[in-house]
């Protein structure tokens, strides 16, 4: 996700937030936060197709945990391991991502559900910068099964099993569905970038894509 055109920044932490309007400052980062200038490389697949429910059996959801903060986020897969930093909303009302010249942290939503207790944790970065890939730049080629594992302030690591990879059109994005809850009570992980292709006239991806995943399981971070 590339953001030359916005200012970069520390975003501003808002508390107290109702859902709703987090719904529609994600709507807007959804379809207006790809609105920039671009000149590095394609990322990889193009126009990804909705990956769906998987047809490979998942484990089952494991009970929430107690409130940590996030502090690295591992995606074995796709060789992702990345510093995770607090982020707020920009001037926009959207989850600000990474400052532009941090293209390899991820940000969290830090006045939302923390990754391990029950709701959404929402997980935003770049796919490029203007002249590179960036951390999330093989987002699109997760899979369904695969792991991510992030670890937390107190020293455990929540692991959690991807379910869905989709690929949202910016025309079609609906807050709820790519930001919401899948089951209520049930911890999970919401990893979001760009995705789709490049609009060079409209200097804006196409699509957004969205790994959903929930907690299935944890272990100390010294034995990690």
């Amino acid at each position: 996700m590339s953001d030359e055109g916005r200012p970069a920044g520390t975003g501003r932490l808002i508390t107290g937030l109702a859902w709703a309007v987090l719904l529609a400052g994600l709507w807007i980062w959804g379809r207006a936060i790809t609105d920039v200038p671009r000149s590095g490389p394609e990322p990889p697949g193009g126009d990804v197709p909705a990956a769906g429910r998987p047809l490979i059996p998942l484990p089952p959801a494991r009970e929430p945990l107690p409130a940590a903060r996030p502090r690295r986020v591992d995606i074995p897969s796709i060789g992702v391991q990345a510093p995770v930093v607090p982020r707020g909303l920009d001037r926009d009302g959207a989850v600000a991502p990474p400052p532009y010249d941090q293209p390899g942290a991820v940000g969290w939503y830090g006045s939302g559900a923390q990754p391990g207790v029950a709701g959404a944790a929402l997980f935003v970065a770049h796919v490029d910068t203007d002249s590179k890939p960036a951390v999330f730049y093989g987002l699109s080629s997760a899979r369904p099964g695969e792991k991510i594992r992030v670890v937390r302030a107190d020293h455990t690591v929540a692991e959690f099993t991807i379910e869905d990879v989709q690929a949202v059109s910016r025309d079609r994005f609906d807050a709820h569905q790519a930001y919401g809850p899948r089951e209520q009570g049930r911890a999970e992980l919401r990893l979001i970038t760009c995705g789709g292709t490049y609009d060079r006239v409209a200097k804006a991806y196409t699509a957004n894509v969205v790994v959903s995943a929930y907690l299935t399981g944890w272990d100390s971070a010294s034995r990690s």
